[in-house]
């Protein structure tokens, strides 16, 4: 792991969007991407992980593999995990935790795992273990196998670094920007979010047209291991891609909390120019001016804000102006419950399968242009 090619680079994604995270990692020209249970395997060096960390707006997070073996018992992962050249991405001087997980496996108690790791860390390699530690090794025991790796990232990806006010119930930026992708959008069309909350799908949209880096405003935990090169990295974020969008993006809620919310997320994200936000019920929603695009939107769930029964009105007012003013429009609405979807009476297309969010599962429901 010293060189700068050849090892497997996970990126982490919630259930259920796997192939939308492979469909982003291909198109950003990544090498040998590879779609698996929770995510999109890679093939790369560090400046790959870096570069994945930077670019990839729909990762969780971004591990690099270290190792990966058969185990049985305690001992023999004690024995195995001493002979891993910690050294050559570990610093001494930088303290570290390990967080593991056991599933199917012959040893089954991560705390005895995690003990056992940390211990061969600290007596080959001399760095402190702390629980407060940036520097987290992730040992995952599966099926008595286990595999070992570095978090690159440290706070999940999602924590885009210019985002500070969210509302109630956020929808996380990661999900939103996948979930846009799904949805056709490639940044050359608008956006509208008649319930936009805090903001995220309208800045994740504006962000995607001026082709900004989602890793742009943050740190990363990449940068306390001995594989950083600070210079390399300076010079890949000092690279400029942004253009001016040729559409604009849009979004109204009723609340004049959430509109103030969006406008000072969008001037943090340097997206205020593309983004226009209004204080409107859904009632009041209309196109803007120019070409069709896309009206994406999470509304209340049931589950979430309020009872389900009570937001059918909602659900049947919002498919209604839907239908009637946005012809030529496509919609991507996301529920918890098929049922409130379908008190729209839009014409939803097959939709793909439901994704794990705050303590939910939610699904995207799409529609081709409407009529």
């Amino acid at each position: 792991m010293t060189k700068d090619t050849g090892f497997e680079i996970f990126l982490a994604a919630a259930p259920g969007l796997e192939a939308a995270l492979y469909a982003e990692v291909r198109g950003k020209g990544f090498r040998q991407p590879r779609a698996v249970p929770g995510g999109v395997v890679i093939r790369g060096g560090w400046p790959e992980v870096w570069r994945a960390n930077l670019w990839v707006r729909g990762a969780g997070r971004v591990l690099a593999r270290v190792d990966a073996f058969r185990v049985t018992h305690l001992a023999q992962l004690d024995q195995r995990a001493r002979r891993v050249p910690w050294g050559a991405v570990l610093r001494p001087d930088v303290p570290f935790r390990v967080e593991a997980t056991c599933a199917g496996s012959r040893i089954y108690h991560s705390g005895a795992a995690e003990e056992r790791i940390g211990t061969a860390i600290r007596e080959t390699l001399g760095a402190l273990a702390s629980p407060e530690a940036e520097v987290v090794v992730r040992a995952r025991i599966e099926r008595d196998i286990c595999t070992l790796s570095i978090d690159t990232t440290g706070g999940l990806l999602h924590r885009r670094g210019h985002k500070e006010a969210v509302n109630r119930a956020p929808l996380r930026e990661t999900m939103a920007s996948l979930f846009l992708l799904q949805c056709g959008f490639d940044g050359t069309e608008p956006v509208l979010d008649p319930m936009c909350g805090s903001g995220t799908f309208v800045i994740e949209a504006a962000e995607i047209a001026a082709r900004l880096n989602p890793g742009r405003s943050r740190r990363f935990a990449f940068e306390h291991l001995a594989t950083f090169d600070a210079a390399a990295w300076q010079r890949m974020r000092e690279v400029r891609s942004m253009r001016e969008p040729s559409a604009r993006f849009h979004g109204s809620d009723r609340d004049a909390g959430a509109v103030a919310m969006s406008r000072a997320n969008a001037e943090r994200a340097g997206v205020a120019a593309f983004t226009e936000f209004r204080q409107a019920p859904i009632s009041d929603a209309a196109p803007p001016p120019g070409p069709p695009g896309l009206v994406i939107l999470n509304p209340p769930y049931g589950t979430r804000l309020g009872d389900r029964a009570g937001l059918v009105p909602l659900y049947r007012a919002l498919g209604q102006v839907l239908r009637s003013r946005f012809a030529g429009w496509r919609v991507g609405l996301v529920a918890s419950e098929p049922a409130l979807a379908r008190e729209t009476r839009l014409p939803f297309l097959v939709p793909g399968p439901p994704v794990p969010h705050g303590g939910l599962r939610v699904t995207l429901f799409r529609t081709g242009p409407l009529a």
